[in-house]
């Protein structure tokens, strides 16, 4: 069992689903139904079997059904803190910023370990192997796959992160970075999961903007500060984004 105490958990629930309407015109997307679960009781379940029990879960569309929910189910098991982002949402970074707050360990400029994930991803991600993986090393790790897509990380030969491309466009950041060297770096698919350490944690007010992405901070501070590629083995992942994928995606979730 993982030390609970070593990290803390978010979940990312204050998205408004729009590729889901219209059924989120009624429910937020943390609460679509799953096979037997809502998005959201998939993600705590998930982090409690792997012993992590103190976790953030930020709301802002339909945010009192969501706080409704976890309370109906006192946590399913977990102590769990809502951060509320009803008056503006503040996107994963500044969603981040915010529920860092939260942490106790925050108040000492020392903030605990945080493992943050999208709700609407459901994988077979073994979160205790994870965990271990950062223990290991004390450097954040961010969850990344061999999955095609348009928008890569890119990693070096030690798997450090090293810039952002988009090769629909040939779009690479951040500017920095010469596109002479983007072939020999390694293009990973991130999967909305990571373990952050206290460094990157502080670094965080460095961000000038009230909204802004997760993705646009780790560029910012990729130069100096250390961010690696943690690729799980035998990876299975589905976004649950697009209203025609749900009957997929309620297969999938059968299957883990």
């Amino acid at each position: 069992m993982v030390n609970s105490q070593i990290v803390h958990g978010l979940i990312f629930s204050a998205g408004l689903g729009t590729r889901l309407k219209p059924l989120t015109d009624t429910i937020p997307k943390a609460l679509l139904p799953m096979a037997g679960k809502t998005l959201l009781q998939w993600q705590v379940e998930k982090l409690r079997d792997a012993g992590i029990t103190d976790i953030i879960v930020n709301v802002h569309h339909f945010p009192d059904m969501i706080i409704d929910t976890i309370r109906a189910n006192e946590g399913w098991g977990c102590n769990i803190t809502v951060s509320d982002e009803r008056d503006v949402l503040l996107e994963t970074g500044g969603g981040l910023r915010k529920a860092k707050a939260l942490l106790p360990s925050s108040v000492t400029g020392n903030p605990s370990p945080i493992l943050a994930c999208n709700v609407d991803i459901l994988s077979n991600i073994d979160i205790k192997d994870l965990v271990r993986a950062y223990e290991q090393t004390g450097v954040s790790q961010l969850v990344v796959s061999e999955r095609q897509t348009q928008r890569y990380l890119c990693f070096d030969e030690e798997g450090r992160l090293q810039g952002w491309t988009n090769i629909a466009t040939g779009e690479v950041r951040p500017s920095s970075i010469h596109h002479s060297i983007i072939p020999s770096l390694r293009k990973l698919a991130f999967s909305g999961m990571q373990i952050l350490n206290a460094d990157v944690l502080r670094r965080l007010d460095e961000m000038t903007e009230d909204k802004f992405s997760l993705i646009a901070f780790y560029l910012h501070i990729l130069s100096d500060t250390p961010l690696m590629a943690y690729v799980p083995k035998d990876y299975r992942m589905m976004d649950v984004g697009k209203i025609d994928q749900l009957a997929e995606a309620e297969r999938f979730a059968e299957s883990l």
